[in-house]
C-alpha cells in the first residue's frame, strides 16, 4: 500500500531545449547531480532512466522505491519530484523533456504515430519500465547525449516506439493526474521572457528584470534558476546566440554587426559565448552553412 502523500502546491518548471534541437536532453553524473529534486511540474513530457542505485518514486500521489536504477515516462504537467540525491547511489541520470507537439500540431495524428499517440495519453498517469526493457532501452537513453540532434530525433522516436509496445509497463495511477499551472505563476514567467524578447539587445540587469517579476534581486535568481535551470545571464545569452545564428545564416550582415545586433558588445565575449553554445565560432558556424548549400 502507498503511503499518504502530503499535499503541497506543485511549482511550475520552464524549460527550454538546448541550441539546435526541439527537446531537451540533460545528463546528471555522481559529479553534477540532479539539482532540481523540488515538487514540481512542466508541460513537457518527460522521460528519465537512473543507471543503477535505489531511491524513491514520487510521482502525482503515487509513492514507491526503485531499486538496481529506473526509467518511468511523466506526461505533462503531471507533478513530480526528483528522482536522485547524494543517497541514491546512482552512476548517472539522464532526463529527457518533449512537448507532445515537438514534431508539429498534427504529426500525432498520422497513423504511424498512434502508438506514441496513446503512449503520450497513458504517460499522464505516470509509466515505470521494468525487466528487460528498462536494462536495453536504458543504454540507449544513456547515448542519446553523445549523438549529433537528427540521430537523436531518430533516436528518440525510435525509443518511443519500443516503450509504446512494451510488455514491462507499470501504470502508476489509475487515471491522469495532471495539474494547471497557477495564473501568478504564468504571468510571472511570461512578463520575464517577453521582457528578454523585446529587449535583448538592450543591457537588461538583474535588478530591471527583478523590478520586472516584482520581486527582490536575491528572490528572482533563486526563482529563475528554480523555474527555467539556467542561470538569467545564460538564458539572455542564449537567446541572443539563436538570433545571432539566424543572422548567419541571411548572410547580409558582417559578424561584427552582427555581434552589436545581438546586444554583446564585446565581440571577444561574443565568441566565446557563440562557441560555448553551439560548438563552433561564429565564423566557422557561417562556413559550415555555405558549404552545405553551395
Amino acid at each position: 500500500m502507498e503511503p499518504a502523500v502530503k499535499k503541497t502546491t506543485p511549482a511550475l518548471e520552464q524549460l527550454s531545449p538546448s541550441f539546435g534541437s526541439s527537446f531537451l536532453v540533460r545528463q546528471f553524473e555522481k559529479s553534477s547531480p540532479n539539482q532540481n529534486p523540488f515538487w514540481h511540474f512542466h508541460p513537457e513530457i518527460e522521460l528519465v532512466h537512473v543507471e543503477g542505485g535505489n531511491g524513491k518514486r514520487h510521482i502525482g500521489n503515487h509513492i514507491s522505491y526503485y531499486q538496481d536504477g529506473d526509467l518511468m515516462l511523466i506526461g505533462s504537467n503531471v507533478p513530480h519530484y526528483g528522482f536522485t540525491d547524494r543517497l541514491t547511489g546512482n552512476k548517472s541520470e539522464t532526463v529527457i523533456q518533449i512537448k507532445e507537439d515537438f514534431l508539429g500540431p498534427a504529426f500525432l495524428d498520422l497513423p504511424e504515430m498512434d502508438g506514441i499517440k496513446r503512449l503520450f495519453q497513458t504517460a499522464r498517469q505516470g509509466i515505470a519500465f521494468h525487466g528487460t526493457t528498462k536494462v536495453y532501452l536504458g543504454h540507449r537513453i544513456r547515448t542519446l547525449v553523445d549523438r549529433d540532434p537528427f540521430d537523436r530525433l531518430i533516436e528518440i522516436l525510435n525509443i518511443l516506439h519500443e516503450m509504446a509496445n512494451s510488455e514491462d509497463m507499470e501504470v502508476l495511477h489509475s487515471e491522469s493526474v495532471a495539474v494547471t499551472s497557477s495564473p501568478e505563476n504564468k504571468s510571472r514567467i511570461n512578463k520575464i521572457f517577453d521582457h528578454v524578447r523585446e529587449h535583448y539587445k538592450d543591457d537588461i540587469s538583474l535588478e530591471a528584470i527583478a523590478e520586472v517579476a516584482s520581486m527582490t534581486v536575491p528572490s528572482f535568481c533563486r526563482y529563475f534558476k528554480k523555474a527555467t535551470g539556467k542561470t538569467f545571464t545564460h538564458f539572455v545569452n542564449e537567446y541572443r546566440v539563436v538570433h545571432a545564428s539566424k543572422l548567419l545564416a541571411e548572410g547580409s550582415l558582417n559578424i561584427t554587426d552582427i555581434c552589436l545586433e545581438c546586444g554583446f558588445n564585446n565581440f571577444s565575449h561574443f565568441n566565446g559565448q557563440f562557441k560555448a553554445i553551439t560548438g563552433k565560432s561564429p565564423s566557422e558556424y557561417r562556413k559550415e552553412l555555405k558549404s552545405l548549400i553551395a
